[in-house]
């Protein structure tokens, strides 16, 4: 029985230029599926691991997700504030490991200066990298990735415009050096004692600062009674503020599901991260599924054109395969020299896409990270897999066309021109 690989190989290395083309063509096409693909999951999974330590988020009624995007991805949303009542009602709850009153409004350099208490910090990041939590009202534990050092004296402002400390930190620092008193809504510049581990979170940028600074730099007390200046639990109610969040840690997934129905009233409204990240990833879906149908479509429009590319150029080849047909090569051995010769061109193309298209969606990750601080790694997975085979099992059907069409040319017709 003849092989027709030798042949096959003759021909790629003859019109190499032509072969190199159709290969990059459909490399590119399979590269943009597998990058979409190997992206959105991706994302997925980089912003659910994201809110994996924020068992329970306790807020004002109103909108979830922006509850969610200002607690867990540190996005500067305008949230409505719980009522001092309700706070303290959450704080002083049962069934709970511990409750984390939540507070924002404040930047250094444009990172996010985070109100909160050291058991969350512990919590979020299980264990510090090295220092330790605050113990003082001006101490603060930094991020993974953020560009303050251990001892570090830092200015803090107002809102999120990332400019450096206003007026306020020059005169708060200002009355610290001459020993006096700061008022309240001074922002008193904060001393690092410590950095957390990797989270994978935008809080690996934050600058995490004790609730009671972010109460007292607004103006808005400590949450404990005058005199007292010890921070963290137990909170004063008569004294407390409102807060925009409340993280909580149930004792149990009984307790969680509890707490939740608890405080899902006309005053405040209790959610899992999870509940709200399934609504947004059935969008991503949605527009995943049309975005891969899009480039499926793109794909087989693609091969196509390569195909009529190709079967253009077998024609001129004809009088070849005729040759053969003349010296006695049975048609069987035509239409597998022609279509090994296409699906060699699409299986090329394919293996170099696959690795391309994670690439691609490598640098995608690493720059939507780099924007989120949301860790992602972009992987290839059976999704992408099933992808490239079900492109290259269409290739392969398509091969069929040219393939019949070049052995079914009669020789006579072939060999006249």
């Amino acid at each position: 029985m003849m092989n027709p690989l030798p042949i096959v190989l003759a021909t790629l290395l003859r019109n190499r230029f032509t072969a190199i083309l159709f290969v990059g063509l459909i490399a590119l096409a399979t590269a943009l599926g597998i990058a979409i693909s190997a992206q959105e999951r991706a994302l997925r999974l980089g912003s659910a691991r994201a809110a994996d330590r924020f068992d329970l988020i306790v807020a004002a009624p109103g909108g979830h997700n922006d509850v969610l995007f200002s607690v867990v991805y540190l996005d500067p949303t305008a949230v409505e504030l719980l009522s001092p009542e309700t706070t303290a009602k959450v704080l002083a709850g049962d069934r709970a490991e511990f409750a984390a009153p939540i507070g924002f409004g404040d930047s250094h350099n444009g990172a996010p200066v985070v109100g909160t208490t050291a058991r969350f910090v512990e919590h979020l990041s299980q264990g510090l990298a090295e220092g330790r939590t605050f113990e003082r009202m001006d101490e603060a534990v930094v991020g993974a990735l953020s560009s303050s050092r251990l001892g570090e004296r830092v200015g803090i402002s107002h809102g999120h415009a990332g400019e450096g400390a206003g007026d306020d930190a020059d005169f708060a620092a200002d009355q610290l050096a001459r020993g006096g008193t700061p008022e309240q809504g001074d922002h008193l510049p904060i001393t690092v004692v410590g950095r957390m581990k990797p989270t994978g979170t935008p809080w690996d940028r934050a600058i995490v600062v004790p609730i009671e600074y972010n109460w007292f730099v607004h103006a808005l007390g400590t949450g404990h009674a005058p005199g007292d200046d010890h921070i963290g639990p137990p909170f004063d109610p008569e004294h407390l503020p409102g807060v925009p969040a409340i993280v909580v840690k149930p004792e149990s997934v009984a307790a969680a599901y509890g707490l939740r129905n608890r405080y899902r009233t006309a005053d405040s409204t209790a959610f899992f991260p999870a509940e709200v990240l399934v609504e947004l990833y059935a969008l991503m879906g949605d527009v995943a599924r049309i975005m891969g149908a899009l480039t499926l479509a793109a794909q087989v429009l693609v091969v196509a054109a390569i195909l009529a590319g190709i079967l253009a150029l077998l024609d001129l080849q004809r009088q070849r395969f005729a040759v053969l047909r003349a010296l006695g090569a049975p048609g069987i051995f035509v239409f597998s020299v022609v279509w090994l010769y296409v699906g060699a061109l699409i299986g090329s193309g394919i293996a170099i896409g696959l690795p391309l298209g994670w690439l691609a969606a490598g640098i995608v990750s690493a720059l939507i990270a780099g924007q989120t601080g949301v860790a992602m790694t972009a992987s290839i997975g059976v999704a992408e897999l099933a992808l490239a085979g079900a492109l290259m099992a269409l290739g392969l059907l398509l091969a069929v066309v040219p393939a019949v069409l070049t052995y079914r040319k009669p020789v006579v017709d072939a060999l006249r021109t």
